[in-house]
């Protein structure tokens, strides 16, 4: 086998690094190939062993399609209710990792035009989107294809924006014209519906609801605008590989009006996660799992490829984070929480900055490889 060949996990073709600059260097992403009219996916973009056999969560019986991600009403936890709402998040996260919020507060039409806005920008005139795309992660706004495309054992069948939108945003003149109107003001929306779920995760671990948010774990947030492009075969590769979040926290908005990709890994093997209309998809981040000292679980999700014809699936992921630039705060696991419980006295994780938790998340890329698992302490 050729060094190559072992680099992208036993593939049995050569995946040159030409192969790789070519694509990139056409700045016009994945849709550019489907402008093209590509009819075969090309062998950078073909996943073999990674994540295991493409599925379906149309047609395949090997996913389960019934859904047992909980939803949760956010608005009841301003009410006599808040405790049944706190043990309900508490019970989500320390299994499923995930939930999906409603009555969040975030207006409908809101929700809709920053959908339709990174539609709109993905489908301009390829010369357009070219101005912004870029490699340099010094840029606040920056559109590309695949963050990982030299590091991953295979690409993804998808583009994205982008943003750096806190905790100091770009200027609204930085931003696309599509995306001008609605982005910052999305994010703002976005960032109160995560205050109010770290409080309630807060609660959650017996803590005050001030704890998470005072630790700076949403001081920053990245918003990452995701555009799945019709595929030819999609039984051959992914929308998003095999990964579990770098942050404290993530919010997901999904397009209920398309077929949805979103899978998580749970007990019971690869299971879908389908839009609920109106509602934020809610995920524990890696970074989450590592302060609760495991009691809330990061969960490997994936998104398989557009099966669609003719019509792109876009998605808007908000990822919470330290003030990414400025932090050198050390986080390890909270103190009141293995010195009292089941696990007292014992950290499962080192301490460790977001900047260092970051770079070698970014290092490995989506390689299918759990990125806490570099942070475990030995026990």
């Amino acid at each position: 086998m050729s060094t190559t060949e072992e680099a992208a996990g036993g593939y049995d073709y050569d995946r040159r690094l030409s192969e790789l600059k070519a694509f990139d260097d056409t700045k016009a992403g994945v849709k550019g190939l489907v402008d093209a009219g590509v009819t075969t996916v090309p062998t950078i973009f073909r996943h073999h062993r990674q994540d295991g056999p493409q599925v379906s969560s149309s047609s395949s019986s090997s996913c389960n399609t019934i859904s047992v991600i909980p939803v949760i009403d956010l608005s009841a936890a301003d009410a006599a209710a808040r405790e049944e709402v706190v043990a309900q998040v508490k019970a989500a996260a320390e299994t499923v990792g995930f939930f999906q919020l409603v009555n969040h507060g975030v207006p409908g039409e809101l929700l809709s035009e920053m959908l339709a806005s990174v539609r709109r920008f993905n489908e301009e005139a390829p010369e357009t989107k070219r101005a912004y795309y870029t490699r340099d992660a010094r840029r606040k706004l920056r559109f590309n294809s695949n963050f990982d495309l030299f590091q991953s054992p295979a690409a993804n069948w998808r583009d994205t924006l982008f943003c750096e939108a806190a905790p100091e945003p770009p200027r609204a003149e930085e931003l696309p014209p599509a995306v001008r109107h609605v982005m910052l003001e999305y994010s703002g929306a976005a960032r109160e519906v995560a205050a109010r779920v770290l409080a309630l995760l807060s609660e959650a671990l017996g803590l005050g609801p001030g704890h998470l948010a005072g630790m700076g774990c949403a001081d920053g947030l990245s918003l990452v605008c995701n555009y799945y492009p019709p595929c030819p075969e999609p039984d051959l590769t992914l929308g998003c590989s095999a990964h579990s979040d770098p942050s404290f926290l993530t919010l997901l908005l999904q397009d209920e009006h398309a077929q949805g990709g979103l899978q998580a890994l749970l007990a019971s093997g690869w299971v879908d996660v389908p839009p609920v209309p109106g509602a934020l998809l809610v995920n524990v981040g890696d970074l989450l799992q590592l302060v609760s000292n495991g009691r809330f679980r990061s969960v490997e999700h994936r998104v398989v490829a557009n099966r669609s014809r003719d019509t792109a699936r876009v998605s808007v992921a908000c990822f919470f984070n330290a003030d990414i630039a400025r932090s050198t705060r050390l986080y390890g696991p909270i103190a009141e929480l293995i010195t009292s419980g089941d696990g007292a006295g014992r950290a499962l994780y080192r301490s460790v900055t977001v900047p260092e938790f970051l770079a070698h998340y970014d290092k490995k890329g989506l390689d299918g490889r759990p990125a806490l698992h570099h942070f475990q302490l030995l026990q």
